[in-house]
């Protein structure tokens, strides 16, 4: 430090050239490409260990579900994810209940989203609906349900005492094709140990990966 205050004092007309002399430009990384544009009709397909699904997402009624999900798949988040849990009612026809899946990595999710109750998006939780699973309204993150059977018990009820009852859950899409697979991945061997409190007995024994996630060109025009 001794020398350099020398050195400055000896030569301040260097120490000026110094101080003036352009920096060295490092390039900034380039930023990522926007994502598309949200349309009306989004579609993805899930390539499964058993086979494929797809999925046609309500981009018009459901945006901010709709591109939660789209933002998982572009980014390769969904790629090797599992179908985990399917839970099997007894009453009612049969197939009756629903298969769940997800990132269950922490490490890798993004943001929380705000909930889309089926009272404003007009969707229900029909057979083949595809439902974002959450804790409280405005947590849910990318793990997703899908319906084997009508279920609208699910969706928000405006009129019910009981807030959960109140939100409901968000329905932002549905399985167009592979329905098949989706019941395949519902009947594998159920795990009569995993999960914690409600969740015991419906963790599939072996989950079910999901190879990857792609959007699927939009749909012809009518």
């Amino acid at each position: 430090m001794m020398h350099r205050r020398f050195v400055l004092a000896a030569l301040p007309l260097a120490s000026l050239l110094i101080a003036a002399a352009p920096r060295k430009r490092v390039a900034a990384p380039p930023l990522p490409p926007p994502p598309p544009p949200l349309a009306a009709v989004e579609r993805v397909v899930l390539t499964t260990e058993p086979g494929t699904i797809e999925l046609t997402l309500d981009g018009a009624r459901a945006p901010i579900s709709t591109a939660n999900f789209l933002h998982y798949v572009d980014s390769r988040r969904f790629d090797g994810i599992s179908f985990y849990r399917a839970m099997h009612l007894a009453w009612g026809d049969q197939p009756n209940g629903l298969l769940q899946g997800g990132l269950r990595d922490p490490r890798r999710l993004f943001p929380p989203i705000a909930h889309e109750p089926t009272s404003q998006t007009g969707l229900s939780h029909v057979a083949g609906a595809i439902s974002m699973a959450r804790n409280a309204p405005g947590t849910a993150t990318a793990d997703f349900s899908i319906m084997l059977s009508d279920l609208t018990s699910l969706d928000a009820n405006p009129a019910s005492a009981d807030p959960e009852a109140q939100a409901g859950y968000a329905v932002f899409g549905k399985v167009t094709a592979g329905m098949d697979v989706v019941r395949k991945i519902w009947e594998s061997p159920i795990s009569q140990t995993l999960g914690e409190g409600s969740m015991r007995g419906q963790m599939l024994e072996a989950p079910v990966k999901i190879l990857t996630a792609r959007r699927l060109p939009p749909p012809p025009a009518a």
